[in-house]
């Protein structure tokens, strides 16, 4: 494995990405889809690789000492008037001290990257249950 693909650059919302070593910084919860709305497979494989659907991702890494990366994306699609985006990509994210609330930075984070609502649930579900 290469330096480049151990690593990985992180766009924050406002500001500068952060660049992590992936093993550091581990997969929490994650969702991901597309605008893709049919239910025909074949049209459906079509479609995403015309550039016909828009893609989305929502992710939370966490290292170690607690700290913790909530980061999503909204690959539009390339052909516009599929594009439910307007062919507009957005990509955000927040880095978070120990002990913040993931789900609460998980939905700031979709929704500042127009990620529809269900990825959103779905990520914030995928996160470790907590006792009680």
């Amino acid at each position: 494995m290469t330096a480049e693909t151990r690593h990985l650059t992180i766009t924050l919302t406002g500001r500068a990405p952060v660049r992590v070593l992936k093993a550091d910084w581990p997969i929490l919860a994650s969702a991901t889809g597309d605008s893709y709305a049919g239910n025909d497979c074949g049209r459906y494989q079509q479609a995403l690789g015309q550039g016909e659907c828009d893609r989305y991702r929502l992710t939370v890494r966490q290292h170690e000492d607690g700290r913790a990366v909530v980061y999503g994306v909204l690959d539009a699609a390339i052909v516009e008037w599929h594009a439910p985006a307007g062919g507009e990509d957005h990509r955000g994210g927040e880095l978070l001290d120990a002990g913040a609330d993931l789900a609460a930075a998980i939905r700031r984070v979709g929704e500042s990257c127009h990620l529809p609502d269900p990825l959103i649930r779905d990520c914030a579900a995928d996160l470790p249950a907590v006792e009680i």
